[in-house]
């Protein structure tokens, strides 16, 4: 049986495909399009994968949506009609959306992918972000918490879930409370992101990478905009917020009067704590250091609201087990504080955690609960994207007449690779198949020696050309990750696999490492030679001629743009950078 899964029009949308319950091919449209963040209806990555499983879209049994379009047009309906005529752009805008395409779902899903309506299925959006994490857990039953910007009408629900591998029967979810919009921890901390100067949607991880630089000083302003209650649930004080009504503003003008000034997009970042030199910039600094205050502020509140709704929930289920996903669900400091102080014993997190896990999670709730199948598929790892041929990349090089080495021994790479790292050379990685989320987990990586503190503002200005202020994840094979960092019960968990969790590095490893301890603390991730070998051994390598086990590791990308793709994709960000060499497969350009 073949369940197609998409997830569209909002952002990040993506398709995936089940065969039986297992996954076959996972991807964002935005891998094939290179338009970050791509929103539109995902042919590429429907054609990817029914290419990846040798199928035609007559084969498929089903089309999951992953969510229902007519509870969230009444929500946005009924949400604009209510702030009217504030919201008249906001009602302009939606209905000339709306209208041209997001109400007639089913009809697009039909036409493009070519199935008849039977064959098209609908699952409310926190229903596939709960499902998404459940069903790709190992676990037979789980407390489920999911929470985000909004859904249909819902942006936070707890509850739980059981499965079974051998009863299709046992296969259920139950969410058994929620919040609705407009109360949403993820439109709150858009807010902020957007006053904070950068993108809704996309500059969320960079509030997180800010905060560390400051202090949580301002819970006081925080209570005047959000009321907590002590079982995580909260209310916003609508007085400041204008998402509801505005298309163009998140945050109005009561907000700035609270808060102060936004900070300019794209301004320079550098305070009193990011030991830049600051000498005649003194009042910069001083006003940039405000800004990381209120960052650590937002960014407390958003760990302590979680917590209290994970503890809620802990005393609801009395599970030890816990799933999460939602797009907050990659908060990856407030990941790392569940998995070391709540009364949960484990936790998965589905990797890419967000909308376009939803399409994950659609295609699994019909299988498993909506069709009975029994379970059989535990993602353990997150490589479910397009791999190409050494034969497709001695094409491609080839035909740019360009300078390379091919090294079919694969110790041989393993050395030559790891000697480039200790020689202090950048390596853009491109190897197998892409990843499955927002995260470069060895796949499409660059890799630096993290012993060298000037790496840092090395990868970061001269090859990612972002700001010099954001951090990168330090890669550690699993059985050695406790000799570098606090995990406490997050030991061999999975959301290390998949670069989902922050954790404090030990105080005598931090000078070991500087280029990947961010204020003393590392998004790591975990890695074990079944899932990636020839990763593994570049890292185990590396340990054992330096005698640190750890690489510097961030997305193979310029800024700006998706993760890259196909060996053109990588050569384009290896010519415009300074990365100073380039694995295509087990071929390596120099520059």
């Amino acid at each position: 049986m073949y369940i197609l899964g998409i997830s569209c029009f909002y952002h990040d949308s993506a398709a995936v495909l089940l065969a039986d319950g297992d996954l076959i091919a996972a991807a964002q449209e935005e891998r094939f399009s290179r338009s970050k963040n791509d929103y539109r209806f995902p042919q590429q990555a429907i054609d990817f994968c029914l290419r990846q499983a040798a199928i035609s879209a007559e084969e498929l049994d089903y089309v999951v949506f992953y969510e229902k379009p007519l509870p969230k047009f009444e929500r946005i309906l009924m949400s604009t009609l209510s702030t009217f005529p504030r919201s008249w752009k906001v009602f302009r805008e939606a209905m000339i959306a709306w209208f041209d395409e997001k109400l007639w779902v089913k009809g697009i899903l039909m036409d493009k992918i070519g199935v008849p309506a039977e064959k098209v299925l609908f699952v409310e959006h926190h229903l596939s972000h709960a499902a998404s994490a459940f069903f790709a857990s190992p676990f037979e039953e789980a407390a489920v918490l999911t929470i985000d910007g909004v859904g249909e009408w819902t942006t936070t629900t707890l509850g739980h879930a059981s499965g079974s591998w051998r009863d299709g029967d046992r296969n259920r979810i139950d969410l058994t409370s929620e919040m609705r919009f407009p109360h949403s921890l993820g439109l709150l901390y858009s807010a902020f992101t957007a006053w904070l100067g950068f993108e809704v949607n996309e500059g969320e991880y960079k509030v997180m990478g800010m905060a560390p630089y400051g202090r949580p000083l301002y819970r006081d302003k925080l209570e005047k905009v959000v009321t907590l209650h002590g079982d995580g649930s909260f209310h916003l004080n609508m007085d400041y917020f204008s998402f509801h009504y505005s298309p163009e503003r998140t945050f109005n003008d009561r907000f700035v009067q609270l808060w102060g000034q936004p900070r300019v997009h794209n301004a320079e970042f550098f305070c009193e704590t990011t030991g830049h030199d600051i000498t005649g910039l003194e009042e910069v600094a001083r006003r940039n250091q405000y800004y990381a205050d209120v960052a650590a502020s937002v960014q407390l509140l958003t760990e302590e609201v979680m917590l209290q709704m994970v503890n809620q929930l802990h005393t609801q289920t009395g599970l030890d087990r816990l799933v999460m996903a939602g797009g907050v669900g990659l908060n990856s400091v407030a990941n790392g504080r569940i998995m070391r102080e709540s009364p949960f014993q484990q936790v998965y997190i589905q990797p890419a955690a967000g909308d376009a896990g939803g399409a994950l999670g659609a295609a699994l709730y019909a299988y498993h609960v909506l069709l009975g199948q029994p379970r059989r598929f535990v993602m353990e790892h997150a490589y479910y994207g397009e791999s190409y041929s050494e034969a497709a990349c001695a094409d491609f090089l080839k035909s740019k007449d360009l300078e390379y080495e091919l090294i079919e021994d694969e110790e041989k790479l393993v050395d030559v690779i790891s000697d480039a790292l200790i020689d202090s050379k950048v390596i853009g990685l491109f190897q197998g198949r892409f990843e499955w989320g927002p995260r470069a987990l060895g796949n499409r990586s660059i890799l630096a020696d993290p012993r060298r503190a000037e790496m840092k503002n090395i990868v970061n200005v001269k090859i990612k050309f972002r700001e010099p202020f954001r951090p990168f994840a330090p890669v550690i094979p699993e059985e050695r990750a406790a000799e570098y960092f606090d995990l406490g019960r997050a030991d061999g968990q999975y959301p290390q696999r998949f670069m989902l969790m922050v954790s404090p590095v030990l105080p005598d490893k931090q000078e070991e490492i500087p280029a990947v301890s961010h204020m003393g603390t590392g998004r790591l991730q975990t890695v074990r030679r079944e899932w990636n070998s020839r990763y593994y051994d570049i890292v185990n390598v590396f340990g054992q001629k330096t005698g640190v086990p750890v690489l510097m590791n961030t997305s193979f990308n310029l800024r700006g743009e998706p993760i890259v793709t196909t060996p053109a994709n990588a050569f384009n960000t290896f010519s415009k950078s300074d990365i100073d060499i380039l694995v295509l497969e087990r071929f390596v350009v120099r520059k």
